[in-house]
């Protein structure tokens, strides 16, 4: 079954929601309006199909290889990886000045979410590489700017981050590797470092690895931590001293060559520092951020995915006859009550995380190139408080949505050959890496809640309740319907950040322990508020008589995630006001 991209959806989001033509008014992005979105859109939507789709299955059931320290990716990778970068897909977002095109992040993360609806484990590459752009622009110094950035834009080299090591996974402060300057102003690094995605492979000419290491003397925890630039080959083309010695055997994204990399074993391996000294977590938070808005995005595309496969299955599958007797005999499955049930509750989800997603989009465009200082800080707060939102929701949906797609095969779905179960299995991964969901939901609660009192949190509420009030307005039963839900789930937000804002420094253990149904109260209300804004504007666009069929099916979709999704809101926040203690009643020995 062939992937399709949602390009009327995503435009759809972007003109209605998102707010290009907003966007395109922004110092920068003048010509970055509907017409190139819609046309950049098409030209991702033709390789995301045509050159990438394609290879999906065959990495899983091929996956990259390790021979004798030498990474051999999937048949088809390589080329395909020439295609994307000689179309100049590594440099979307990134600025002109160093070969990119400039484009907005509203634009660029549509792209993502097709990208990797096509193949995950291919797309990760870009997306790491992504995050060192990023990292480098942020805190390198023009020289190290120059030196990296064209070559990972160009797609001639590529990126990696290198942070967890065999005993530091989360616990950043346990890093042990080590950097010893060198009279010539570089160090020399020595460590090992686990789990990095395309840390070896045979796709581009070098890749650069950002490392986190701690100069010799520096202090121990956190504030040692220093960030440098290590690529595989130096300047002169000798091969630098840092070697993959395995690849991991994994549950999911098999095509993706997830390394073991040992830095210094014939002498030390060179690298130079990025910014200053002991400062190298803060600079790698900034791939961070990045990485995990890009995560929450391939949470929308794993759904999306399964989503089409399951609808493309329920359509042939022939099994049963109707309950309510529309058909004399046995019928297409997606004739079934709960059938129908199950699709609408994985394109309900998918629909609005992507909703979700691509307004945190346009805000972080807005946060970084609204002339008005004011502006961009009030859209800087509410992008950072999406970011978990985004990561933690959309991959969290994206495992129940994945699991449903196998449901709707039923027996099939367990078999292989039927494709279902990858989605599944590539879906675990995205809970779990560039910060679990429990890491997004402590962020979300410390730094984006607590910190400021709820701040933040209640003035994205005042915003979910002037859509109420809109929707309140409305002539159809469905806006006041919609309307009811979404006032309950916000009023339930609202108790939830009244209790993590009051209890966080007299019981912070009762907090923590509903962090996670708090991040996906939260996720869940303001995915939910963007259903209802599409309602809104479905709801006009259908009375003049635009696009009938698209138009019904936006606000049939709005009103199911009111009634089966946003009703969760209210029990969620039971659950984290007056749950805190049951969590933690249970003796330890009684485990």
């Amino acid at each position: 079954m062939s992937y399709r991209a949602p390009i009327k959806d995503m435009l759809f989001v972007m003109k209605e929601l998102a707010g290009i033509d907003a966007v395109a008014e922004l110092p920068g992005h003048e010509e970055a309006g509907y017409d190139t979105a819609a046309a950049v859109l098409e030209e991702c939507a033709k390789l995301s199909e045509g050159v990438i789709a394609p290879l999906n299955e065959a990495g899983d059931k091929n996956p990259s290889s390790f021979r004798d320290g030498v990474v051999t990716t999937t048949p088809g990778f390589k080329d395909a990886f020439r295609q994307f970068a000689a179309g100049g897909w590594q440099g979307l977002q990134h600025p002109l000045d160093f070969g990119g095109q400039g484009l907005p992040k509203l634009i660029g993360a549509a792209c993502v979410e097709m990208l990797n609806s096509a193949n995950l484990s291919f797309s990760l590459c870009p997306l790491l590489t992504d995050g060192a752009i990023e990292a480098l622009l942020t805190a390198g110094s023009d020289e190290q700017k120059q030196a990296y950035i064209p070559q990972m834009i160009a797609g001639a080299w590529t990126g990696t981050m290198n942070l967890t090591e065999p005993q530091a996974g989360s616990d950043l402060s346990l890093v042990r590797s080590r950097a010893e300057p060198q009279p010539d102003g570089s160090y020399k690094i020595f460590g090992t470092k686990i789990f990095i995605t395309y840390g070896e492979h045979d796709m581009a000419e070098n890749i650069v690895h950002l490392v986190l290491a701690r100069v010799t003397g520096a202090p121990e925890g956190v504030k040692g931590i220093s960030l440098f630039v290590c690529p595989k080959f130096l300047p002169d083309g000798t091969r630098n001293d840092v070697h993959c010695v395995s690849i991991e055997h994994k549950l999911g994204i098999k095509a993706s060559p997830t390394a073991v990399l040992q830095y210094g074993d014939h002498g030390g391996a060179i690298g130079h520092l990025i910014g200053q000294e002991n400062r190298g977590l803060e600079y790698m938070f900034i791939m961070m951020n990045a990485a995990r808005f890009a995560v929450g995005q391939q949470g929308i595309a794993i759904a999306e995915r399964a989503y089409q496969r399951a609808v493309a299955y329920a359509r042939d599958r022939v099994q049963g006859r109707p309950v309510d007797g529309s058909l004399p005999d046995a019928g297409p499955i997606i004739h079934h009550p709960d059938v129908r049930r199950m699709l609408m509750t994985m394109r309900a989800y998918t629909e609005a995380c992507r909703a979700m997603a691509l307004v945190g989009a346009a805000a972080y465009d807005a946060a970084h190139a609204h002339p008005d200082a004011e502006v961009r800080r009030q859209n800087q707060a509410f992008y950072e408080f999406m970011v978990p939102l985004v990561k933690g929701l959309s991959t969290e949906m994206s495992l129940e949505v994945a699991s449903l797609g196998v449901q709707v095969h039923g027996g099939m779905g367990f078999i292989e050959e039927t494709g279902a179960a990858q989605y599944l299995r590539d879906a675990k991964i995205l809970t779990i890496y560039e910060g679990t969901t429990a890491i997004q939901a402590n962020d979300l609660v410390g730094r984006k809640t607590a910190r400021d009192g709820g701040a933040v949190a209640r003035a994205v509420a005042a915003q979910i309740e002037a859509t109420e009030k809109q929707l309140g307005e409305r002539p159809s039963a469905t806006g006041r319907a919609v309307a009811k839900r979404l006032e309950a789930g916000r009023r339930a937000f609202l108790d939830a950040v009244d209790f993590v804002a009051g209890q966080i420094r007299s019981n912070p253990n009762a907090v923590f322990a509903g962090s996670v149904p708090y991040l996906m109260l939260a996720g869940t209300v303001v995915a939910g508020w963007q259903m209802a804004r599409a309602l809104i504007v479905a709801e006009d666009r259908l009375a003049s008589g635009e696009d009938p069929a698209f138009m019904q099916a936006k606000i049939t979709t709005a009103r199911f995630y009111a009634d089966h999704i946003l009703v969760k809101a209210p029990a969620l926040r039971d659950s984290i006001v007056d749950g805190a203690d049951a969590v933690t009643a249970l003796a330890l020995e009684s485990f």
